[in-house]
């Protein structure tokens, strides 16, 4: 079972949302593999029944898994960590303080997990009060290199960027891409990515020197129906990428 997502180039892959079984596997087909398909704790009653469905996910998709909160939801973090421990998937989406409860229960240290931090208005600054209670409290901010090593000191692979709101916070995005780039940590643009403004994201964390970047393409690609994601799009999103690294 592949714990390691593929990146394109080693460097580049999709996440995006599956509505369905045969949804995940079309995406994973038109990505060529290079994507992660997210799957959310929040549309399930139990553990139980979460680690049941997603388990015939992964086996459809390569474990090219992606276990969602929902929309960032800090009530999620301990079902996400719970699901992860026993589906061990490639990708874990977690609020800023369940970073280490996830790494320390999925015992290994390949699987992605990314650790939620907002914008905050503020170039350099990162808000870190994403979890269950931390949330409700005033605002944690700190600069970005001190999440980044917070992150790194719980076991964490990645800065989750959200909500960017697309290109509204693109100067702060900019710091945080170049921060990773200079820490050597992956980062995960995440909130508000379309079509059209895709490239743009992806050539500023590229020219940051970020190693890793998993860009997350939600409900500008969803077909809003049927719940799922249009695998065109995830076609045109891999030629745009290919475009840009070529």
């Amino acid at each position: 079972m592949m714990l390691t997502p593929k990146f394109y180039q080693d460097r580049v892959c999709l996440n995006v949302l599956a509505g369905s079984k045969e949804n995940a596997r079309e995406i994973w087909q038109a990505a060529e593999g290079h994507v992660l398909v997210g799957v959310l704790s929040k549309n399930y009653n139990s553990v139980a029944a979460a680690v049941a469905d997603m388990r015939e996910y992964a086996a459809l998709i390569d474990n090219a898994l992606s276990v969602g909160l929902g929309a960032g939801d800090p009530n999620q973090s301990a079902m996400v960590s719970e699901i992860s421990r026993q589906i061990q998937p490639q990708h874990v989406n977690q609020v800023f303080t369940g970073v280490a409860t996830s790494r320390a229960l999925l015992g290994q240290t390949q699987t992605v997990v990314n650790g939620l931090v907002s914008p905050t208005g503020t170039v350099g600054q990162v808000k870190i009060s994403t979890g269950p209670l931390s949330s409700t409290a005033p605002e944690g901010i700190v600069p970005v290199e001190t999440a980044i090593a917070m992150l790194k000191d719980m076991g964490g692979s990645s800065v989750k960027y959200f909500p960017m709101g697309g290109l509204k916070a693109i100067d702060e995005f900019k710091a945080v891409a170049e921060a990773c780039g200079r820490h050597d940590f992956w980062l995960e643009p995440t909130g508000g990515i379309d079509l059209d403004n895709y490239e743009a994201i992806l050539k500023i964390a590229l020219d940051a020197g970020v190693s890793k970047i998993i860009p997350h393409i939600y409900s500008s690609i969803i077909e809003k129906a049927s719940g799922n994601t249009r695998p065109d799009d995830v076609r045109t999103l891999l030629a745009m990428t290919k475009k840009l690294m070529a």
